[in-house]
């Protein structure tokens, strides 16, 4: 009978993990290990510390975008075209669009590179082959397998927190580093800062997770309605969830910088232009074999192109959800093909265009750090809708928003302007003389 007990906890729970844990680990996709490889290269560990900082501003920020989802049963953009004008609800929907799309591109083409490191196959023919696997996963499999790969993707991330222990670490050095911000003044400093808080604290993920609510609460209401005493259950859960998906996220973030600044800043490579140089950070994972070169580039490719099968569905879904909101379209990733034509519809235009972006001749890596960047400027309005939403009695009722999250949200909002305003300030200035 205690056997029984223990197998129905562990079962549990093994099952609380949901849209949380996605989110957080689509968090770590291609942009986000070269935005922080970058970081560690560049600045060594002057930058750590905001893996620290910024896990209680993730918690907070993805936790009211679960509940919003949750609580109202709806999206986003849904509910900003209940509540807003609809100047506001089309420029918060093309900024998603947009910025996903670019960062569908700068993924597709980060795991070609990847891969392009390991077989010699054109580069162009791995940007179709991985455009065609996403969208065949993505349109013709069910939400309840999907997600199942989701989640399992998520383990790829293993890599990086394993090389940490591996390398000699000046363990004193790394925590004060991680307790102590250091902020430097300058345009190259604050351009990395910004990729940082925009691949961690992403548009998609706040239409991601408010949308995956959505349709987990459909799914549970199907079997039986919702009682405000299940609504609380669904809400414990949920921030279980949450939590344990970004903090699981933000140590991936810390041991990435780590290894960056141990393998490469010390090595002096202050800046990864290609696949092969991110690769490099993961050879002390493999240094006692006779092809570690090798080995590392397989690894990293292995983690490029699980998380960019995690994560490009992510961007594209959440894209689709933004516009299926905005134009009463069907959406879900619980619905087939037929039923949600303009739902999928987006989601295999959003993906193509991200492949095209591939054939205009940027470098994929350095794309990566630029969506990063552009993600961070795009999060601001959607920061200011969000807190607003949150905080409103009228939308979320008894479940608005304690002013301990209001605070998390507004502070987050007055970083991420503040370092854009003085970076467009310092871009001008340089412009200048």
């Amino acid at each position: 009978m205690d056997r029984q007990k223990k197998r129905s906890k562990f079962s549990k729970l093994i099952r609380i993990p949901g849209p949380g844990l996605t989110t957080g680990a689509a968090d770590d996709d291609p942009s986000g290990i070269a935005t922080y490889s970058q970081t560690g290269a560049q600045f060594g560990y002057r930058q750590l510390w905001t893996a620290l900082y910024m896990l209680p501003l993730l918690i907070a920020i993805q936790e009211t975008c679960g509940r919003i989802g949750l609580v109202t049963r709806k999206g986003i953009a849904a509910i900003i075209k209940d509540n807003y004008p609809r100047p506001i609800l089309y420029s918060i929907v093309t900024i998603v669009v947009v910025a996903n799309t670019i960062n569908i591109g700068a993924d597709i083409g980060a795991m070609a590179a990847a891969t392009a490191l390991l077989v010699p196959v054109p580069f162009a023919a791995l940007t179709l082959v991985y455009t065609a696997i996403i969208l065949i996963l993505e349109i013709f499999t069910s939400y309840r397998t999907y997600s199942r790969i989701l989640k399992w993707l998520a383990c790829f991330l293993l890599a990086y927190p394993i090389t940490v222990f591996i390398i000699n670490q000046p363990w004193q050095k790394l925590f004060m580093a991680t307790i102590v911000p250091h902020i430097e003044f300058n345009y190259d400093f604050l351009f990395i800062f910004i990729g940082v808080f925009g691949t961690t604290i992403s548009p998609y993920m706040f239409f991601w997770q408010t949308s995956q609510e959505v349709e987990e609460e459909t799914e549970r209401s199907a079997v039986q309605p919702p009682s405000p005493d299940k609504v609380k259950k669904h809400l414990k859960v949920m921030r279980l969830d949450n939590t344990i998906g970004m903090f699981i996220s933000e140590i991936s973030t810390w041991c990435i910088v780590v290894v960056a600044a141990g393998t490469l800043h010390d090595k002096g490579i202050f800046n990864i232009n290609t696949a092969a140089d991110a690769a490099k950070a993961l050879e002390p994972l493999v240094h006692t074999f006779p092809h570690a070169g090798l080995l590392a580039k397989l690894i990293f490719s292995l983690g490029v192109i699980g998380l960019g099968l995690l994560a490009i569905p992510v961007l594209s879904g959440s894209a689709a959800y933004a516009v299926a909101e905005t134009f009463d379209w069907n959406s879900g990733l619980n619905l087939k093909l037929k039923k949600a034509h303009g739902f999928y519809g987006v989601i295999t235009i959003a993906t193509l265009i991200g492949l095209i972006i591939n054939f205009i001749g940027i470098n994929p890596v350095k794309a990566l750090v630029y969506a990063a960047v552009l993600n961070g400027i795009a999060a601001i309005p959607l920061l200011f809708i969000i807190a607003r939403i949150a905080a409103s009695s009228h939308i979320m009722g008894p479940y608005k928003s304690g002013i301990l999250s209001q605070i998390l949200i507004w502070i987050t909002f007055s970083i991420m302007c503040i370092a854009v305003i003085v970076l467009v300030f310092m871009f001008f200035r340089t412009i200048n003389c």
